[in-house]
Order: C-alpha cells, then structure tokens, then sequence
C-alpha cells in the first residue's frame, strides 16, 4: 500500500516545476507507454492553485469498458482520479482542463466533484453539491486537516494534488498502477440493473464500501458572474450521484445488485471507509 502524498501549490511553485520537470517528464512518458500496452493486473479556507494553461498530457486512448460488458479489475489498473472544482473559481479552469485529458485515457478513472461553497461570489455552479462539498471535507478530516482546496485531485483515496499540476498527476497514476491490492473486481450492466461482483485474497480489518457513481460525460456551460465571467468551459465526467450500496469484510466473494436507471455511465469503487484508500474501481459506459 502507498504511503500517503500531499502536494501543495507554493509560492514558489515556478523554481519547483522547472526542477522536476525531468523527472515529471518520465512519468509521463511512461504513462504515454502504459496506455499503448494491455492493462497489467496486480494481486474553509480556499487555496489558489497555479494559474496558466497546464501542459498537455499524452494523447488518450479508447477506454475499454463499454456497454454491457464485464469490466474486470485486479489491483490498480483502473486508478480513480477525483477533482473538487467550481465553476465559480478563477483557479480552477486549468485542472478542469487536465481532467478532461484524461477522459478516455486507458487505466484511468476521471470523476470531477463540483463543490457549492464558491456559489456567493456571485455565479451559482449548476453542478454543484453539498454532498460533493462534505466528501471533500471528509477526505481533509481522515488526514486531520481543517483546511479543503480547489481546484484539488485526490488521486486513490489516497494521495492529494492541489493546484492544476498534470505533471504530479501522470506520476501519481502510474505509481497506483504499480500497486498491490487484494481485491479483483468486476461488473456488468442489464438495462437498469447493475450486477457487482468482487473477491478479495484476505479479509480486512473494517469493513469497506461499495459505492456506485454516476456521471455526465461532457456539457460545456457559459458563465456570466462570479470570477469566471464571460468565459465558456467545457466540463467532464461530472459526478451526478455517488452512494454508497453495501459494504464487504472480503472474507467471501461478494455480488450484490444496484439498482443504475438512466443512460448515464456507471462507475463502482470499493474504498476503505474514511473515505481512504480506493482498492479497485471499475467503469461501464
């Protein structure tokens, strides 16, 4: 399991970048190299992120789940990437941006959580949620801080990116790729129904959750107020609804059945409870 990584945007956030451009630069070469290969299986303060448009990750691939199909999951190849946004902050267009680069991209689970707390500027976020606000919160309190960001991704459960840095994001993917968990899951949809299916190699101290997410895949929305005024930005994978449908102590197999109407895709994540660790995740369009 990893050891848990907060990186935070700094004032000196330019001498960093330029520092660790080499050795981000590898990371994405080698997240470019894994997409071309078959998945591996394996066993409130607000802070102001950087501004500026990121650097362009590498070109995505088809993603593989698709339809009614099982999606098969061991370990971390399918690694769930989420970022708390608005569309009220001035900051957040440019990790708005990096997620959507990595929509398609084989291996990886993008899930943008709108949070409500920048609505009284001025411009309401219309995907907003205080269900998206608490998970974030939730997330601050499991590491014990009283302090949620945005623009931020949390990358597993696990490791926390503030600020739009795509460089530290293709680094943490692949680090999760090359992870360990006990669990292997699959799942498989017919017509409002989907059918969850997991195993694990040993069973865990508490029982963890299994969520069910549903999301937009893409609507481009044109802000008149607040600090985004007068621009149009396109949105990604925006989580509509995430509960949580049973829990598992993975001394047996487990399969339950949720109940996903609608053309909406479908994303399930077993996770440790906190929210903490994300063991496997898997996705249906």
């Amino acid at each position: 399991m990893s050891t848990r990584r907060t990186i935070a945007v700094t004032a000196g956030f330019c001498i960093v970048f330029a520092a660790g451009l080499a050795r981000a630069e590898d990371a994405l070469q080698k997240l470019a190299a894994a997409d071309a290969s078959p998945v591996r299986p394996a066993g409130s303060g607000v802070g102001i992120g950087a501004t500026g448009r990121p650097p362009v990750l590498p070109a995505a691939t088809p993603a593989a789940a698709e339809g009614g199909r099982d999606a098969p999951v061991g370990g971390h190849p399918a690694v769930v990437v989420e970022l708390f946004t608005s569309q009220g902050c001035s900051s957040c267009p440019p990790a708005d941006e990096v997620l959507g680069q990595l929509v398609g991209r084989k291996g990886v689970i993008p899930l943008a959580l709108h949070v409500d707390y920048w609505d009284y500027i001025g411009w309401t976020d219309k995907f907003g949620s205080a269900a998206n606000t608490a998970r974030q919160k939730a997330y601050a309190q499991a590491i014990g801080s009283r302090t949620i960001y945005t623009p931020q991704m949390i990358i597993e459960g696990d490791d926390r990116v503030e600020g739009p840095r795509p460089l530290d994001v293709a680094e943490l993917i692949e680090q999760h790729r090359a992870e360990v968990t006990p669990v292997s899951l699959s799942i498989s949809r017919e017509g409002d129904t989907v059918r969850i299916a997991a195993t694990s190699s040993q069973p865990f101290a508490k029982n963890v959750l299994v969520e069910l997410v549903r999301y937009l895949p893409e609507q481009t929305v044109t802000i008149p107020r607040g600090e985004n005024a007068g621009r149009t930005i396109t949105y990604h994978n925006i989580v509509t609804a995430w509960q949580t449908v049973g829990t598992w102590d993975g001394t047996a197999p487990m399969e339950l059945h949720a109940t996903a109407a609608g053309s909406q895709p479908v994303v399930v994540i077993v996770q440790q409870s906190g929210p903490g660790e994300i063991l496997a995740a898997a996705a249906l369009r």
